[in-house]
C-alpha cells in the first residue's frame, strides 16, 4: 500500500488519508466539527492551506487543528508557513510547486529532522525536481477534475501511475471522491470537497480509508 511507504527521515510514514483545510467553506464551528468527525474516520493527517489568512488568524487555526490532531493522533502539516509550523510543533511544512527549491534551506532553517517536507507537484519533472531537492514526499494532482480547479486538466488515473512510479512517495489529489477512490487502491489520497462538503464527514472519511 502507498501508505505504508516509510520516508526518506525513517521517522514517519506516509498519511494514508490526508484532509486538506478551507476553512472558508463552513462556519467556525461546523468547520472544525467536520475535521473533528474526519479524523474519529480515518483521516490521519490534517494540511493547513489557508492563503487569505493572516499570521496571527493563521496562528490561532492552526493551534486549534493541532489540538484536535494530537487527540486523534494524527498529523498536521502546514502550507508554506514553515514559522507557524514551528511555533506550534507541526509534522511538516508543505510547499508549493514553484517552492521547491527552498526545501533544503527550510529544512535547515528549521533544524530538525523530525518535521517532513512535501511539495506539490503536477508532473513527473516536478516530482524529479522534489526529489533531488530532498522533499520527503509530494502530492501529485489533479487526477481527476476538481471543484476548486475546475479549469485545470486532470492527469487522469493512468497517466497519475505512470508519474507515481518514481523513488518519491505520492499522495494522490485532486477530485477523489468515494466513487472513484477505488480506481487508486494501493495509494495514500488528500482531499477537500470530499469530506467539507459530506453530510456525514465520519463515515465519508472511512469510506476513502482503503
Amino acid at each position: 500500500m502507498g501508505h505504508q511507504t516509510v520516508l526518506k527521515n525513517n521517522l514517519l510514514k506516509l498519511p494514508a488519508l490526508t484532509l486538506i483545510t478551507d476553512s472558508q467553506r463552513l462556519p467556525t464551528n461546523r468547520f472544525f466539527d467536520v475535521v473533528d468527525a474526519a479524523l474519529s474516520g480515518g483521516v490521519d493527517a490534517v494540511l493547513v492551506r489557508e492563503k487569505q489568512m493572516d499570521s496571527a488568524r493563521l496562528l490561532a487555526f492552526a493551534s486549534t487543528l493541532r489540538e484536535l490532531t494530537h487527540s486523534h493522533g494524527a498529523k498536521l502539516i502546514v502550507h508554506t508557513q514553515a514559522d507557524i509550523a514551528k511555533a506550534i510543533k507541526a509534522d511538516g511544512v508543505h510547499l508549493s510547486a514553484s517552492e521547491i527549491n527552498q526545501v533544503p534551506a527550510i529544512r535547515e532553517w528549521l533544524g530538525t529532522k523530525e518535521m517532513t517536507l512535501s511539495t506539490s507537484c503536477h508532473n513527473a519533472i516536478e516530482l524529479d525536481f522534489a526529489s533531488k531537492f530532498g522533499a520527503d514526499f509530494s502530492f501529485l494532482s489533479p487526477v481527476f477534475i476538481t471543484q476548486s480547479h475546475p479549469d485545470q486538466l486532470a492527469l487522469g488515473v493512468a497517466d497519475f501511475k505512470k508519474a507515481a512510479t518514481t523513488s518519491l512517495p505520492v499522495i494522490a489529489l485532486g477530485g477523489i471522491d468515494e466513487e472513484n477512490r477505488n480506481q487508486l487502491e494501493g495509494f495514500s489520497v488528500a482531499v477537500i470537497s470530499a469530506i467539507l462538503n459530506s453530510d456525514d464527514p465520519k463515515t465519508t472519511a472511512a469510506a476513502l480509508s482503503l
